[in-house]
């Protein structure tokens, strides 16, 4: 199951001015709080300091106008054991969505050069990992918990369809049987003609 916030970090429109803070050098929103999940709102170094100062806070860099976040930021409170990894800057980063496909590359088709792929969006990967962003692994985490839903639907729907046909088959051999046994009854013999009595001769006159 993927944490409520990860979802709330993924749409929110980070790098805007603070408007609270805006003759302030350092105005950039580029932090998310995931204790606060009131509202996906991106704030500043100076909300921080005034309404986060105690909260789990994630800071979220640019990459070639895509977003990112560290590696060391995520690693203790977000499973990402399957989303590719990146070295920017000496450091370690995740793309938060996905990104366009490189020119050339068509929708579900790799890079020929690379046997790995997103299984969300078909990017190719540098190594084998499932997904390419932490977007793509959510989408991942929703479709595999509509199939594990499905395949525990279906199991359960098959318990009941087979308690159903084992009733029916016990009452089936219970009424053939009394079928059979009133079949196997014969009604008791009929005499065809009444005896008259005991014969008495005649007298003689």
């Amino acid at each position: 199951m993927a944490p409520s916030w990860l979802e709330l970090l993924l749409v929110t429109q980070f790098f805007s001015t603070c408007t609270n803070h805006l003759h302030s050098s350092r105005n950039e929103c580029n932090l998310f709080c995931i204790d606060c999940e009131e509202k996906p709102i991106a704030f500043c170094y100076y909300c921080r300091t005034c309404h986060h100062s105690t909260h789990r806070v994630i800071q979220v860099r640019r990459s070639s106008y895509h977003n990112v976040v560290r590696v060391s930021e995520l690693e203790d409170i977000l499973d990402i054991s399957t989303v590719q990894t990146y070295v920017i800057n000496g450091a370690k980063v995740l793309f938060l969505n996905e990104r366009p496909q490189l020119r050339g590359v068509s929708v579900g088709k790799a890079m020929p050069s690379s046997p790995h792929k997103c299984e969300t969006c078909s990017r190719a990967l540098i190594d084998e990992f499932r997904f390419c962003s932490l977007g793509c692994n959510l989408s991942g985490i929703k479709k595999d918990m509509e199939i594990l839903n499905r395949s525990d639907n279906s199991s359960e729907c098959a318990k009941k369809e087979d308690a159903a046909d084992k009733g029916n088959i016990g009452s089936g051999v219970e009424i053939n049987t009394e079928n059979s046994t009133e079949k196997n009854e014969e009604p008791p013999p009929k005499c065809r003609h009444r005896r008259k009595g005991i014969p008495r001769r005649a007298p003689f006159f």
